[in-house]
């Protein structure tokens, strides 16, 4: 395969063309090779109902094309214009309170509304039978960013009528319904499909597997609507590939069916917004990262998207720059642009793409910061990324194939899991996320790479040490994956806790049968202050499980009140409970050792190792120098040096063994 590549996001629409080829001709100089446009471009191509102005766009890819530029053409329809919001005015999306959502932004679209689905469908038509076969357009976006700004559950007339046809599609007749939701409870029982309404402004909580199943339903509209624009695609623009730029901490729709359909999984890197409303973290680690973002926040999504990608994904758009939409939006600390872009190389991206070329002077993103001010000058990013584009010259050798490489550890991930534990958290502090992304950390504490796995995997070929934190219900593919896996598998917190139908299991969680002969009896959620000690150091936080063993079941540690705390069955254990990182870090290396894999003392807080294949790349977030020596890191440097200062890239050659930590 090719060498990484850097790419740019440019909009010609929003610039006088005749800025156009000058603008084309910098992107090419400073080695941009990949620029995207046109996903917010709908009112420029159809300026009224059936008035299609292309001449524009025809020139923008054409003068991008002159100066060897590559384009990723976006399908324009998370910006439908207001002429066909006036059209079909119930498209709008619906909120949770009741309200119609309104034009004057982006996404204000219901992707259950049939009528737009159509309207999407013409648009991109249209522009796939006119650039499909254009030389310089290798590949399509489409729409952008499903589910930002709360978009993806919508509560219209639209998704009303659609969820009950849904319904009845999945259970065929009403008293199966009644059955598997066990209406019964509070009098809920219905006599037909047309009495469900959709699960909102009710006096208390909405029946749980009501409220899942309009989850799932919600998913299945956006799985629905990619899908649509992806067969058009594949029909008239053949060999090109599909791409959709997913979010960070945006699961309230499975990535993983969305991205059945395309050949690309991208994702938007913006680490500084995240760490200030996405990353759950004291005020003092939000102040030691305000400037370099999350240690570990965008490795976790590179190897979710990694994993949705089938191998092949993209940073679609990476923040050069303060952004607009944080609660406070800091200037990046000095290397950082830099370091982002080599940690997404390192975790197998193909592209990175920086958001964007020139910042905006006006509109809504008009303080967002691009690769070039709204003056024209450089910012500062602009450095960065040519430091950048050297070095990946300079590498020669560095491809996307070398990089690859199993992890030993795999994380399983699961959709379903973050609706339920949402709908039905049983405590404050219990967020799917947050407990795989503790789990996420440990283990990279520790110096092991990661590999996200799909709940839905058929197995664990090229791991030794599996871990399934939070899963709300096992299905066929996961029993047989564990059944017939020779390594290690931790399990728990709530694994198993529920049926796939939001019931207790007959048996009781876990819900393994004779792959773990135990089962739990009652479990508690935890304040903060109210942490169960474990002997031997540690703790179990905000959640935690009383179980009950039978041999083979075998006590590894126990709680202070001589509870049963992790417990194992050959090469199963199962965790009761959420542990804080001093018991998470004992666990860590307990399982380790069963499973075979080294470990290195903990890192310091800031410093990243990312294994890829016969590389081994470091990260440093933190503030201070690290020595990589001192750290028992020696060999080759092919990028940096044994002294990594703060914002600050390494990459060592070592053994291709994947026995070697990290």
């Amino acid at each position: 395969m090719a060498s990484p590549t850097l790419g740019v996001c440019y909009y010609p629409e929003q610039w006088p063309e005749a800025l156009w080829a000058e603008d084309a001709r910098r992107m090419a100089e400073l080695g941009i090779t990949r620029v995207r446009i046109g996903e917010f471009a709908w009112s420029r191509i159809e300026p009224s109902p059936g008035t299609l102005s292309l001449g524009w766009l025809d020139r923008a890819i054409d003068t991008l094309a002159a100066a060897g530029l590559q384009v990723v053409l976006g399908t324009p329809t998370a910006t439908p214009p207001k002429w066909l919001v006036d059209r079909m005015p119930d498209m709008l999306p619906v909120d949770g309170d009741g309200r119609q959502r309104r034009f004057g932004s982006r996404r204000h679209y219901c992707f259950s509304h049939l009528g737009y689905r159509e309207e999407c469908a013409r648009i991109v038509t249209v522009l796939a039978e006119r650039y499909g076969h254009h030389p310089a357009v290798f590949a399509w976006q489409i729409d952008n960013e499903y589910g930002c700004h709360d978009t993806t559950l919508s509560y219209s007339t639209a998704a009303r009528d659609g969820f009950r046809r849904w319904l009845a599609a999945r259970y065929a007749s009403i008293d199966a319904l009644n059955r598997t939701w066990q209406t019964v409870f509070w009098s809920k029982e219905y006599r037909s499909f047309d009495e469900i309404d959709l699960p909102y402004l009710t006096v208390t909580e909405a029946h749980p597997a009501h409220r899942l199943d309009f989850q799932r339903f919600a998913s299945d509209q956006v799985v629905a609507f990619n899908q649509v624009q992806a067969d058009i695609l594949r029909r008239l623009a053949p060999g090109r590939d599909l791409i959709h730029n997913f979010m960070g901490r945006v699961f309230d729709f499975d990535q993983f069916e969305v991205a059945d359909a395309l050949d690309i999984a991208s994702w938007d890197s913006y680490p500084l917004g995240f760490l200030e409303d996405r990353v759950n973290a004291d005020d003092g680690w939000r102040r030691r990262f305000a400037r370099v973002g999350d240690p570990d926040f965008q490795a976790f999504h590179h190897d979710l998207y990694r994993a949705a990608g089938r191998g092949r994904w993209w940073v679609m758009e990476q923040q050069p720059g303060p952004v607009n939409w944080a609660p406070h939006n800091p200037v990046p600390r000095d290397g950082m642009i830099r370091l982002w872009t080599w940690e997404a190389f390192a975790h197998g991206a193909e592209t990175v793409s920086y958001f964007r070329w020139r910042q905006m002077p006006a509109g809504q993103e008009q303080m967002h910061a691009g690769l070039r001010r709204p003056d024209d000058r450089p910012s500062p990013a602009m450095a960065e990324v040519a430091q950048t584009v050297r070095e990946i010259a300079n590498l020669g050798n560095l491809t996307t194939d070398r990089t690859e490489v199993a992890a030993d550890v795999a994380l399983v991930f699961d959709h379903t899991s973050s609706w339920a534990w949402s709908i039905q958290s049983q405590g404050a502090e219990f967020d799917y996320f947050r407990l795989l992304f503790d789990a996420y950390r440990g283990v990279r504490r520790r110096g092991l790479s990661v590999e996200m796995v799909s709940s839905r995997s058929p197995g664990f070929d090229g791991h030794r040490l599996v871990l399934i934190p939070g899963l709300f219900a096992w299905n066929d593919n996961l029993r047989k994956a564990i059944a017939g896996f020779d390594g290690t598998v931790l399990i728990g917190p709530r694994s198993g806790s529920k049926t796939r139908d939001f019931a207790i299991p007959d048996q009781l969680p876990p819900d393994l049968g004779a792959l773990l002969e135990a089962r739990i009896g009652q479990v508690e959620s935890l304040a903060v202050g109210c942490e169960v000690a474990v002997d031997g150091g540690g703790a179990f936080q905000f959640w935690r499980e009383y179980l009950e063993t039978v041999p083979p079941a075998e006590t590894c540690l126990a709680a202070a009140d001589g509870v049963a705390a992790p417990i194992r069955q050959g090469g199963l254990f199962y965790l009761a409970g959420w542990p804080d990182p001093v018991l998470l870090d004992r666990v860590l290396s307990m399982v380790s050792e069963a499973a075979g894999v080294a470990l290195r003392a903990p890192l310091p807080d800031g410093l990243c190792l990312r294994r890829a294949g016969d590389l081994l790349f470091a990260f440093n977030y933190g503030g201070e120098p690290v020595s990589l020596d001192g750290l028992g890191l020696r060999g080759p440097y092919l990028l940096g040096g044994a002294e990594l200062g703060p914002s600050d890239v390494a990459a060592i050659a070592v053994p291709a063994s994947p026995a070697e930590p990290a």
